[in-house]
C-alpha cells in the first residue's frame, strides 16, 4: 500500500485531521488511530454542535462519521478514482453524549472492480458498548482525485 493519498493518512496517525482534502472530515476533527489497506480507524470527541435536542450524539452526524471513514477508507488502497455511496445503512444501538469520545472501525467486505461493500463499527473510548454499525455499498465513479 503506497500512494500520496495513503501516505497522507499514515503520517497523521495520532493526529487530529483540520487539513483534509474533505471539509466535512475536517470539521469532524477526528484523530486517525490505525491506517492499514481496507480499514481505518478513527477516534472522535463529541461536540455540542454534534448533538440532538435531547444532548445525544445526532443520528445525522453518526451517518456522517461512518460514511466520511469507511470513504477515507477506500484512500488506503491508492486508486486514482473517488468512489461515492450507493446506500448506507445504519444501526442505531446505543447513545453517546457531547465529551464522549468514540471510535469508529471500518472493513472492506468486498472489494470488486466497480463495487465495494464496507461496514464501519463506532464503539465507545474503551469498545465495551456498540454505538451504532453501519453498512454501505461504494461505486467507483470516473473522477479522478
Amino acid at each position: 500500500m503506497y500512494s500520496e493519498a495513503s501516505a497522507f493518512l499514515k503520517e497523521r496517525i495520532g493526529k487530529e485531521v483540520s487539513d483534509s482534502p474533505s471539509p466535512f472530515m475536517s470539521w469532524l476533527k477526528p484523530i486517525i488511530l490505525k491506517v492499514e489497506e481496507g480499514s481505518l480507524a478513527f477516534q472522535y470527541t463529541i461536540r455540542k454542535e454534534m448533538t440532538n435536542p435531547f444532548g445525544t450524539l445526532h443520528g445525522g452526524v453518526t451517518a456522517a462519521i461512518i460514511d466520511d471513514s469507511i470513504g477515507a477508507t477506500l484512500i488506503s488502497y491508492g486508486e486514482p478514482y473517488f468512489y461515492v455511496s450507493v446506500n448506507l445503512v445504519i444501526d442505531y444501538i446505543a447513545s453517546a453524549r457531547e465529551g464522549d469520545v468514540v471510535v469508529a472501525e471500518t472493513t472492506v467486505i468486498k472489494k470488486g472492480n466497480q463495487i465495494v461493500n464496507a461496514q464501519c463499527d463506532v464503539w465507545n473510548a474503551d469498545k465495551t458498548r456498540l454505538i451504532a454499525k453501519g453498512y454501505t455499498n461504494l461505486i467507483k465513479t470516473e473522477i479522478k482525485k
